[in-house]
């Protein structure tokens, strides 16, 4: 007699994959859960990175030297060149930094053992967001004066006067609202979905492993997929974000006329 066994996913609430008990220093100021421990690692990968490579001497850059510099190249020539052009080298250290820091903060999403972006709680990510809007405004009132940067945000050239009363409501929640909100949903929501695409694959991969090793192919291939496009998301939203931050001090910089 043929016996069928019933298959009990379990998938655990969407609350334990992002909420993480605090395991140090519990009940103060200095709490540190899985997430700030992420960030941790994420900052002392960025700084250990660029740290030693630095202090690598030598004509030619090999191991972590050709790492960081090839890091530097992309960011100047794919980013910082096509955004904001010659003035924007001087920003080049920053948005670099900004770029790596994002991207170790999301690949721990596919470390064994850890397996968390960090991205996916939103406080760093509009803390981050946040910061930006403060510097392309702040580089717009100085390259432009107060009131000049007002008037290119909010009256774009071009325009017919009669749109302005349109058009400038518009851009006003695009350049002073929109725009940071806009940063750290994208980076957020983007690692959210992934986090849940591999828990889901895993948990499914793993109950049918239990109760039929070839109905596991099938989810546990997905699974191998899912997290190398994983990695390739990782390195997209640090891509994105970054560039849409050289665009917006590009522009903050460089009016339109």
């Amino acid at each position: 007699m043929l016996k069928l066994k019933i298959l009990a996913l379990e998938f655990p609430p969407v609350s334990h994959l992002f909420e993480w008990p605090d395991f140090a220093f519990e009940g103060t100021p200095l709490a540190m859960n899985k997430t700030v421990l992420v960030y941790l690692f994420a900052f002392a990968l960025t700084l250990g990175l660029f740290l030693l490579a630095g202090s690598k001497k030598g004509l030619v850059p090999r191991g972590i030297s050709h790492v960081a510099e090839g890091g530097i190249n992309f960011v100047e020539d794919s980013i910082v060149a096509q955004t904001m052009g010659p003035d924007g080298k001087k920003y080049v250290p920053f948005l670099t930094t900004m770029f790596f820091f994002i991207f170790f903060s999301n690949i721990f999403e596919v470390i064994p053992f850890i397996q968390f972006p960090a991205n996916a709680r939103m406080a760093v990510p509009i803390a981050m967001a946040l910061m930006v809007w403060v510097i392309y405004n702040f580089l717009g009132v100085k390259n432009q004066g107060f009131f000049g940067y007002i008037k290119n945000s909010l009256f774009p050239p071009g325009v017919p006067k009669a749109l302005y009363i349109i058009v400038t409501p518009i851009e006003f929640f695009s350049v002073f609202i929109i725009r940071p909100l806009s940063l750290a949903i994208r980076l957020w929501a983007n690692m959210v979905a992934g986090h849940l695409l591999l828990v889901t694959f895993a948990v499914l991969s793993a109950t049918l492993w239990d109760s039929t090793y070839v109905g596991a192919v099938a989810p546990a291939a997905m699974l191998i997929l899912m997290t190398g496009f994983e990695i390739l998301v990782s390195f997209l939203q640090a891509f994105i974000f970054t560039i849409l931050t050289a665009v917006y001090m590009g522009g903050a910089i460089h009016p339109e006329h």
